[in-house]
């Protein structure tokens, strides 16, 4: 089984995934192999500078995540750029992390946390696509006091992704972050059993 754990920037999917390896999943953090393949040396880091410019590079030699989501997170054309470059490198990298692992004798489910994974159209490498929502007024404080977001940089993210409406119609289970962590550990929980006895959550 490999469950795709999606969900909006905010809405607790990291915490959730969290929650799945302490049940015994293997978890690759998309976000984490994003950073690989940003890595100076690496074919990302070239294809990235050469298409937005020297000026993303941090003064240790690394991209600047945060200036270069400026500029992608206000301009759905050089998104989409991005995007190009980086969804393939990062899909092929977690491809190759799969089959070690199962390679190497685990037979158990593999959580692929990936933000995008609607919108990369991931769901072909997963068996099961889990949505983890939170209401909209809890996302914007988790974000402005967890990241310190300003309002606008809270929009432009918003703004750029799915709404959960959208991701609910992909979603075979809909994991419901309204509540406090005791009440999330028991719905994830639930599901993980379901999947462990064969069935859909």
């Amino acid at each position: 089984m490999i469950i795709g754990l999606t969900g909006g920037i905010g809405s607790g999917k990291s915490v959730v995934a969290r929650m799945l390896a302490e049940l015994g999943a293997h978890v690759i953090d998309t976000d984490k192999v994003g950073h690989r393949v940003y890595a100076p040396g690496s074919e990302g880091f070239a294809r990235i500078v050469e298409t937005f410019g020297r000026a993303i590079v941090a003064p240790d030699g690394t991209i600047d995540r945060k200036k270069l989501g400026a500029i992608v997170f206000s301009d759905a054309e050089r998104r989409g750029a991005l995007n190009a470059i980086v969804h393939p490198l990062i899909f092929g990298e977690v491809m190759r992390e799969i089959a070690e692992r199962r390679n190497a004798g685990f037979a158990g489910p593999i959580v692929l946390e990936a933000p995008i994974l609607v919108e990369a159209k991931g769901a072909g490498i997963v068996d099961q696509i889990w949505v983890v929502t939170a209401p909209p007024d809890a996302v914007r404080a988790r974000l402005a006091t967890d990241r310190a977001m300003s309002r606008a940089e809270i929009d432009a993210r918003v703004a750029a992704q799915l709404d959960d409406a959208e991701r609910r119609r992909h979603a075979d289970v809909v994991i419901e972050n309204d509540g406090d962590l005791a009440g999330l550990r028991a719905i994830v929980e639930a599901a993980w059993k379901t999947v462990l006895g064969g069935g859909r959550p």
